[in-house]
């Protein structure tokens, strides 16, 4: 790990030697009475060097312009008026240059965060991404609303297999404040999949992790908690360059892992969870985190203490255990289409039927986001690895992860995902018997390739609603053909709603 940390860091030096220069615009909104502008000054005032993780540096500080109450002031805008290069104030808290949103850090008229910096808990994905939500300016509060929903058929191939109705969905409130020198954010996220889910999980061949009943989940993918996030992060400008954070969850997020898979935009169309999810992602939902951390433009070191037991089968309550896991992660955000993660974590004791075994997680993962003329497209590589120990036994496993969404001509996606993962929770102590494997952990590689799209179907009172599908392939051992068949082949189709693609307007209009 200290060997991948040297190269990561020693990879952030040549990004910033090689220089990303380009600017993404500048942000300045003031708020000041209209009034016929004064004659034009002979020295423009300088404006901001734009860095490449949203953080936005300031050029040498201008002199200071003589106190007026009836002057639109140069280098001043108005909410709702866009300057030279496209930056629009939206309010106190809230700018927008393009398709791309920001939030002030404080009083800073150029210290910013990209919402692309918040992915999920305190990760980054690519600040030139899709948003789509509500926002609204109220007062001296920036309120937002993201949420979306799958709901459909559910069909799952071979002897293993089974076809369910069930809905994937969550939904996440947001609220920035400026509070003292810097910006305060909460944000929750829920979920109803504890009911719209069926019992014991969704069906998802070759799916482990957690358990119901007392038994492990297999071909199961579990329902996430009611509950899945009520966070409070704190971020404060330190010069003009950098920022200090602190965020805490009750459940949150650690330092660990990319962004969960329900909010990349790679994984936008596709209502499946990633095969991988217990060796990069899963930590998501923990029962008490606290984080904190440094960027530096377009770089981020953190670190976090938080309960490392995955979520028991009760979804609607909130779990006790003692904060005794530990991560670490370094981000790099080269410029607007990029994002790169590498973090390294110790989870003690983390699934309830396995009390005694640990694992040491490591993570990394490359993201990118590029705009097109009508569309959109979003990739992602992601790598994780599980160190098992514990009950005298040591177990490697790892996954890899591909996915890539094509959004052309406006309405019409398309989206695959490619996994390649080490599994060695699927057999039953009857599998074992009637395969012949006296191995209590027996390790097989699964691949798992699914081919999608969706069709936006046009607004509905401000909701985007598509209709989807795909299909999955899987490659595996032979020796699993007595219980899984030869060639399982699986399907879903579904409708997707989410809100409508922010559009440049001002807040005050509501959402």
């Amino acid at each position: 790990m200290f060997g991948v940390l040297r190269l990561t860091i020693a990879s952030v030096f040549v990004f910033g030697l090689i220089g990303n220069s380009t600017a993404y615009g500048q942000h300045e909104g003031h708020k000041m009475p209209a009034a016929p502008p004064p004659s034009p000054s002979p020295s423009p005032t300088p404006q901001p060097e734009a860095t490449h993780s949203g953080m936005v540096t300031p050029s040498p500080t201008p002199a200071p312009l003589p106190p007026t109450d009836h002057m639109h002031m140069p280098g001043m805008k108005m909410p709702g008026e866009a300057d030279e290069h496209g930056s629009m104030s939206m309010g106190p808290l809230l700018l927008m240059n393009g398709d791309t949103m920001d939030i002030r850090v404080g009083d800073s008229r150029a210290t910013v965060m990209s919402m692309g910096a918040m992915g999920s808990g305190t990760s980054w994905q690519p600040s030139s991404g899709p948003l789509n939500m509500y926002h609204k300016q109220s007062g001296d509060w920036l309120l937002m609303f993201h949420w979306a929903a799958f709901i459909g058929v559910n069909s799952q191939g071979g002897p293993r297999g089974t076809t369910k109705f069930e809905s994937a969905n969550w939904f996440m409130p947001m609220a920035y404040h400026k509070l003292g020198k810097g910006t305060l954010q909460l944000r929750g996220m829920f979920s109803f999949e504890p009911f719209t889910f069926p019992r014991g999980g969704s069906p998802l061949l070759f799916q482990t992790g957690e358990s119901y009943q007392g038994q492990p989940l297999i071909d199961r993918q579990h329902a996430h908690d009611l509950f899945m996030e009520l966070s409070a992060q704190y971020t404060l400008p330190l010069g003009e360059r950098a920022t200090w954070f602190t965020y805490a969850g009750y459940p949150g997020e650690p330092a660990l892992g990319p962004v969960a898979f329900m909010h990349r935009a790679s994984a936008s169309e596709n209502p499946s969870a990633t095969l991988g999810h217990h060796l990069q992602d899963s930590t998501h939902i923990s029962f008490g985190v606290f984080t904190t951390g440094f960027t530096y433009r377009w770089l981020k070191l953190e670190g976090s203490i938080f309960d490392g037991r995955e979520p028991d089968e009760n979804r609607y309550d909130f779990d006790a255990h003692k904060w005794n896991s530990r991560s670490a992660r370094i981000s790099v955000a080269p410029n607007r289409n990029w994002t790169l993660q590498v973090s390294h974590g110790f989870l003690r004791s983390p699934e309830a039927l396995e009390p005694n075994v640990d694992i040491r997680r490591t993570t990394a993962s490359v993201q990118y986001n590029k705009k097109l003329k009508r569309g959109n497209w979003s990739s992602a590589l992601i790598w994780g690895r599980n160190h098992t120990s514990g009950g005298g036994e040591i177990h490697n496993l790892n996954g890899y992860t591909f996915e890539s969404t094509l959004n052309f001509a406006r309405k019409n996606y398309v989206y695959t995902r490619l996994e390649l993962v080490n599994k060695n929770e699927l057999l039953r102590p009857a599998d074992r018997a009637l395969l012949g494997i006296s191995d209590d952990h027996p390790s097989f590689r699964i691949g798992a390739y699914t081919f999608g799209g969706s069709r936006d179907l046009g607004p509905i009172s401000k909701v985007s609603v598509a209709i989807g599908s795909d299909l999955t392939f899987y490659s595996k051992p032979s020796v699993l053909d007595q219980i899984y068949g030869s060639h399982p082949v699986s399907w879903k189709l579904f409708l997707r709603l989410r809100p409508v693609k922010m559009e440049m307007k001002n807040t005050n209009s509501g959402p």
